[in-house]
């Protein structure tokens, strides 16, 4: 039986290639712009949803003494990180438990000095989306950041077309539980967040934040 939120096992093989192709740079310089807010020193950090790997090796070089749990719900995308790591930054893999599940793999006493979460709320549908965060919020220490990159509101019609797109493509191939992008901010701003922008991106439709 697939877990949760393991759809994308279905296409890790392709996913970086594709939002390169559609994307270019755009995602990764707002996860770039994301974890410049990274707590100094040896952080605490959870990356949740982080697929391949990427975003774990720029983690880890921004802050090289940091801690990380990496959770990840699609097996092949765990896998693909941990080789990602193995390949490229041998010397840190004591630093990382990789850990297979949601957020409902967290352990009960788990607090954490900064919470990513990359490209990853946008996947869900009102209820699930504020269950999630309500979980996250949970594992937060106190004034912990939240670092934040995902599509922003659409404000543009090539916006919505794109997302459309998006959504009806990873609807199909992932079985993601979005059919459009749903209140991020709302449900974050609910929990008493406010946002600092850190950078916007392919014509404003990718956005970056921070959430204390």
């Amino acid at each position: 039986m697939s877990l949760p939120d393991s759809g994308f096992d279905y296409v890790a093989a392709v996913y970086d290639p594709l939002a390169r192709l559609v994307y270019g740079r755009a995602l990764q310089q707002a996860q770039l712009a994301a974890l410049t807010a990274l707590p100094t020193g040896a952080p605490y950090i959870l990356i949740i949803g982080g697929g391949t790997g990427w975003v774990l090796g720029e983690a880890l070089r921004q802050r090289p003494a940091a801690k990380v749990l990496y959770l990840e719900a699609s097996p092949q995308m765990l896998r693909r990180s941990q080789e990602f790591l193995r390949q490229h930054w041998p010397t840190k893999l004591a630093q990382v438990e990789f850990r297979l599940g949601t957020e409902d793999a967290l352990r009960p006493r788990e607090q954490f000095d900064a919470v990513v979460t990359f490209f990853l709320l946008d996947l869900f549908e009102p209820a699930r989306l504020r269950q999630l965060i309500a979980r996250l919020q949970a594992a937060r220490r106190p004034e912990a950041p939240w670092l934040l990159a995902d599509f922003a509101r659409p404000a543009t019609w090539w916006h919505r077309s794109l997302l459309a797109a998006m959504y009806a493509f990873f609807g199909l191939t992932t079985g993601i539980s979005a059919r459009r992008r749903p209140p991020i901010e709302l449900e974050l701003q609910r929990l008493g967040l406010a946002a600092r922008p850190v950078g916007s991106y392919f014509g404003g439709m990718v956005e970056a934040s921070v959430w204390q």
